[in-house]
């Protein structure tokens, strides 16, 4: 079908071929899937080739998303892929002859990559020749010498044109000018170019003609056509009858590519039957292939042809060399043998640094080119990756891979891998070459909170501060990232019929508790609380932990007796007869603590008593016995005051009196311990008493106190203010009604003034002291002691 195809487009292009304008048409067509594009060379950068878009099948968005790319094989990028519009455009300049030299057709290979999922599609672009280049000669001039003995037919190497051109552009015909004595004879060779050589038609006449010059033309088929010239001087040398012969007609060697710089190829020999300087035979390299020129030399005088540059297999096969001896060629074909000189390339066409641990199996991660330069088992190569992970190769077309998962993930077992890729030839010895990738395993939330435990236990003492922690828990998370970041919560349960969250509170990052309240034991000793740990991943993941809650008891309840039973107030008698025995029961003392463990253990002692002797009380049950018989002393009417006690610490205790009758006269006890309480009642009126008295008392000599300190404030004034005034006397601020009247005087005072009249302790009521205005009183301050007159008092205000 690609044979079709390149006949078509040859035909297409010699139809349409006009002078000097040379028009092309770009085809695709979809081969397996890929696309195939042909195009002229020379065209101008931005150039559109196709729309791969369209010719794929795929959208704009999927190029975008994808991150569509041009991968080529370790060449330059001649193409872009323009993702915008979805379409193919020259990148640089395509000229095919650099590209390919001769080959036919001169492919460019190249692929398109999209990720996301990972997959490519095969682009070849075959590039047209256009007739861009002229047949040329190495050399502007040639020398031929020529004996003049030559008989027709002789044939005579001419060097050969180069036309980089292919197909109908390139080489196709030799013309000569004039032709009187030679003609032109084409030869073509196995590698395809022609061999031109000089035939002698008429015999040579030194004396008529000693020198001729001829001209070389070479033609090509494009349109227009282009040629090159050469110029050819024959020199008609004297009689020469023995023409060189060589020994072969066709020389063949075979080279190592590896062959060393300097090695000799093969030597070539040729004979002539001439004696002296006609004998004598020069060898040279009269037509070499383009790109042999800097690769061989011969040596003039030996034959022997040397390796002059280096070769290589996978640039060219073989090389046709013509080897000529005075005017009689010879033809030499060297051979190049392979030899395993290249170890395989890996190229990554498209690599994954990262992919999540829920990827499916057979998900691609990379696409993976292999190339090896040599040829038959040297470059056959085999590709696979290191033992013991969950990735493989899949071969999907020639020397090209995709390495994919072959199994499921786990980014907490594995959370990278490195993934050695390592291609091999069958070469002797193989070479081999290692790529290594390193892929990262994102994390998804796969995994819940887990805690150590599923239930715990706790205490928390009763009386406790609110706000004070009592507990801690962690859970674990092996996801990374946010989903392995952790919320504690408590569970929305209910303790007695009230909210979780009224009793404890928790810390949402820490997962440490706290209580919102005081506990009581005697009314709360144990609860549960659910604690649900949640990780922030998408969608999150919780799991959950009952804590159990004891309260610990403390020692905050005093013992309360149950019995003997208060009768308003007073205790109950008990009766006893004077005949009880030793060990006789009274009665038995019963109480109780609230509180649990240690501290409600009571124990039962007894205090004070009528008579200590009489009476005692079991420790731990509180019967209460006689401990002796009772006698005529013993008095009919017996208290014991006794005390129970907890065991806590500090210890809480509680006081029972026990009032005993010791009679045979219940009655007659009935009515005596009535009197007794009687005597109890007054004996509380008197303690009332002595209280109220001891108030009353108290108060008294506070008001005392008071009314003291006020007499000690008073006489500390007085003394203050005779020190202010001379021989003690004490001062006086007397207020005069407005506009007074002066006794025997005709003016009366237009304002209202203060004045000052110091007394002392003995004068009277006649005695006073008249001074000018407050403001004026320290500058002129009269005292009078004694009698005095209203003269008096005007001199000492004026």
């Amino acid at each position: 079908m690609e044979n079709g195809f390149n006949y078509l487009m040859l035909q297409w292009t010699r139809i349409t071929q006009v002078p000097f304008i040379i028009v092309f048409a770009v085809y695709a067509f979809v081969v397996n899937g890929d696309v195939r594009y042909s195009i002229p060379e020379e065209k101008a950068r931005g150039s559109f080739i196709g729309n791969i878009a369209k010719d794929l099948g795929l959208s704009d968005q999927r190029l975008k998303s994808g991150r569509a790319h041009i991968y080529t094989e370790g060449r330059t990028e001649y193409v872009e892929l323009n993702v915008m519009k979805g379409i193919l455009v020259v990148k640089e300049r395509i000229d095919r002859e650099q590209i390919c030299g001769r080959k036919t057709p001169c492919l460019l290979n190249f692929q398109i990559v999209l990720e996301n999922p990972m997959e490519f599609h095969r682009v070849t672009i075959d590039v047209v020749d256009v007739n861009d280049n002229s047949p040329s000669f190495l050399k502007k001039n040639i020398r031929l010498e020529i004996s003049e003995s030559s008989l027709p037919g002789a044939l005579f190497s001419l060097p050969s044109a180069v036309d980089s051109d292919i197909g109908v552009n390139t080489l196709k015909s030799y013309t000569l000018t004039p032709k009187d004595h030679f003609n032109l004879k084409i030869e073509t060779q196995t590698d395809g170019s022609s061999s031109v050589n000089l035939v002698l038609e008429t015999p040579l006449d030194r004396e008529k003609q000693e020198e001729l010059v001829l001209l070389l033309t070479a033609f090509d088929g494009g349109e227009p056509q282009r040629s090159g010239t050469i110029e050819i001087n024959i020199i008609v040398l004297d009689a020469n009858d023995n023409p060189p012969v060589f020994t072969q007609k066709v020389y063949k060697a075979a080279l190592p590519e590896d062959s060393l710089v300097g090695s000799v190829v093969i030597r070539v020999n040729a004979t002539d039957a001439d004696k002296d300087t006609n004998g004598q035979i020069k060898y040279l390299l009269s037509h070499l292939t383009d790109n042999a020129q800097e690769i061989f030399k011969i040596n003039p005088d030996s034959g022997e042809i040397k390796l002059t540059g280096p070769i290589d297999y996978e640039n060219a096969k073989n090389y046709e060399i013509t080897v000529e001896a005075k005017d009689v060629g010879g033809l030499v074909i060297i051979e190049v043998i392979d030899v395993n000189d290249n170890a395989p390339l890996i190229n990554l066409m498209s690599v994954s640094s990262q992919i999540s641990e829920d990827a499916l199996p057979a998900t691609v991660v990379a696409m993976i080119n292999v190339q090896d330069k040599d040829s038959g088992r040297n470059g056959k190569v085999s590709c696979f990756v290191n033992n013991n992970i969950p990735f493989k190769l899949i071969s999907s077309l020639n020397n090209f891979y995709s390495l994919q998962t072959d199994g499921f993930l786990d980014r907490e077992k594995v959370s990278q891998y490195n993934i050695s890729i390592t291609a091999k030839d069958e070469g002797d010895p193989p070479l081999s070459a290692t790529q290594t990738i390193t892929l990262q395993i994102s994390d998804v939330n796969d995994n819940p909170p887990k805690f150590d435990k599923e239930s715990y236990a706790t205490q928390i003492m009763e009386n406790n501060a609110p706000g004070s922690s009592f507990f801690s828990v962690k859970a674990k998370d092996v996801d990374s990232g946010l989903n392995s970041r952790i919320s504690y919560f408590i569970a929305e349960t209910r303790i007695n019929n009230i909210s979780a969250s009224s009793f404890v509170s928790i810390n949402i990052d820490e997962g440490v508790l706290y209580a919102v309240r005081s506990f009581d034991y005697e009314q709360l000793s144990h609860f549960q609380v659910t604690v649900t740990a949640k990780d922030r991943g998408t969608p999150p993941l919780s799991s959950c932990a009952i804590i159990d809650v004891y309260v610990q008891d403390q020692n905050d309840n005093h013992p309360e007796v149950l019995y003997p039973l208060l009768n308003k107030g007073s205790p109950v008698a008990e009766f006893i007869p004077r005949s009880a025995d030793v060990g006789y029961l009274v009665t038995k003392v019963v109480a109780v603590d609230k509180d649990s463990g240690q501290n409600s253990w009571l124990s039962y002692k007894i205090v004070k008593a009528t008579d200590l002797t009489l009476f005692e009380i079991g420790l731990h049950n509180g019967e209460l016995r006689t401990l002796r018989q009772i006698t005529e002393k013993d008095s009919t009417k017996q208290r014991l005051t006794i005390l129970v006690e907890d065991s806590g610490q500090p210890s809480h205790s509680a006081t029972i009196y026990v009032n005993i009758a010791v009679t045979d006269n219940f009655a007659l006890a009935i009515s005596e311990f009535n009197d007794f309480s009687q005597e109890k009642s007054s004996d509380g009126d008197i303690k009332f008493y002595l209280v109220l008295s001891l108030v009353i008392v108290s108060l008294l000599f506070v008001i005392f106190l008071t009314v003291l300190i006020f007499l000690k404030f008073h006489k500390w004034r007085r003394s203050k203010l005779f020190s202010e005034c001379p021989n003690g006397t004490l001062p006086v601020i007397p207020y005069y009604p407005p506009r007074y009247a002066e006794v025997g005087a005709t003016g009366t005072l237009c304002h209202v003034y203060n004045y000052e009249v110091c007394l002392t302790t003995d004068s009277g009521k006649s005695e006073f002291k008249y001074i000018k205005p407050l403001i004026q009183m320290k500058q002129n301050t009269c005292c009078f002691r004694g009698s005095y007159n209203l003269s008096d008092f005007n001199k000492c205000v004026n």
